[in-house]
């Protein structure tokens, strides 16, 4: 039975194994941070003429936390695969044979993860700022705004886990994970009002987390300019604590589940 120090000690070494395979395989890093600056500039300018926002909204605003927030769920489908891979690659028998915390492995990979989200927000905001995004609201906020996208990526990263442990191929687990994602990450508020929506559509968007995310990185990045209506659903007039309430009964489902497959799989 490891204590809880060495199980702190043994997730950082996992954490900064992953993080130097990250920095031995650059393609991880160009891909991650290409895909959403692609994002930012197609719908940018070419959708961006094509929807309709109330006046005083600038569709730059509207949209930065909304690629924010799918660049960050989209990004921790990668603790999956890669999970899936080492599974695939015997490195998960390499592990079990090394006197160390078995929950440690699913640690420092979650965690080597919210790394890459970190460093693909950077990259977005920096685009974001290049095609008129801005924060208009206080540094504390904003890092209030960074920190509900990031906790809520950590939380899908450990559903994805346990998808990783459980289909065993990096293939089939971006497959699985893309017909899960994509519906929920455009079924919000992401890139376009609810106002548009059918009915049916509209309502599950509005409970939809995602949408909360959106909703609250945009009102902490204060990019919900004044006079614009309230919403009339409490998940979206409750954005942050409707999120963080997610987060929590994601991470308390997923962390035991993921752990208990995890040494379930590293027992055969």
């Amino acid at each position: 039975m490891t204590t809880l120090a060495e199980t702190v000690s043994d997730s950082v070494v996992i954490t900064k194994r992953n993080l130097i395979k990250v920095k031995r395989v650059p393609d991880l890093i160009v891909f991650a941070t290409l895909s959403p600056i692609m994002f930012v500039v197609l719908f940018r300018y070419i959708f961006g003429g094509a929807i309709n926002l109330p006046p005083g909204i600038s569709y730059a605003e509207f949209l930065l936390p909304g690629i924010f927030a799918q660049t960050v769920v989209f990004g921790s489908t990668v603790t999956g695969a890669s999970i899936a891979e080492d599974l695939q690659k015997g490195l998960i028998d390499r592990f079990r044979s090394l006197p160390m915390s078995r929950s440690a492995v699913l640690i420092g990979r979650t965690v080597a993860d919210l790394g890459l989200n970190v460093i693909s927000i950077t990259v977005m905001a920096l685009t974001g700022l290049a095609v008129g995004w801005r924060i208009n609201s206080s540094i504390g906020e904003a890092i209030g705004g960074f920190l509900v996208l990031l906790v809520f990526a950590f939380a899908i990263s450990w559903l994805m886990a346990l998808v990783g442990l459980l289909v065993r191929t990096p293939e089939v687990v971006n497959n699985a994970s893309f017909i899960v994602i994509f519906p929920l990450t455009f079924a919000s508020n992401a890139f376009v009002p609810l106002e548009s929506f059918p009915a049916p559509l509209r309502a599950f968007a509005e409970w939809n987390p995602v949408s909360t995310v959106v909703q609250a990185a945009r009102e902490l990045f204060g990019n919900v300019p004044a006079g614009v209506p309230v919403p009339d659903v409490w998940s979206l007039q409750n954005p942050a604590l409707y999120t963080v309430l997610w987060t929590v009964a994601i991470l308390v489902v997923f962390v035991p589940l993921s752990v208990r497959a995890y040494l379930r799989t590293a027992s055969r």
